[in-house]
């Protein structure tokens, strides 16, 4: 029994670990692929905390629409703060964000 316990609580919590795409994917607007990371650790973004950014023609914004928690533990290897990573973004710049509608990160390398 105490197995069977230890098999649940492990495949939940790997089953939590996994990310999944915030927002839906609109068929009719493009798909950009673009550099995610953490702005504050790796863009070099003015700001004490750590937040969700994205490197958008040569530019790097804060991300609106999903936060830097909602993709995993930014401070694991391949998490935000670590590492740059790609990620499968529709939205637009307004004012100094970038507004996604959705946002799936890749798989790192």
């Amino acid at each position: 029994m105490k197995k069977l316990l230890l098999l649940f609580f492990l495949s939940s919590f790997v089953a939590a670990a996994q990310t999944k795409p915030a927002g839906k994917l609109d068929a009719s607007k493009p798909v950009l692929v673009l550099d995610t990371s953490c702005g504050s650790c790796n863009f070099e973004m003015p700001g004490k905390e750590c937040f969700l950014a994205v490197k958008f023609e040569g530019k790097a914004y804060a991300v609106q629409g999903t936060s830097i928690d909602d993709h995993g533990d930014a401070h694991d290897e391949k998490g935000f703060c670590m590492a740059v990573r790609k990620a499968k973004v529709q939205g637009s710049v307004k004012g100094n964000k970038f507004v996604v509608s959705y946002f799936e990160l890749l798989k790192a390398e």
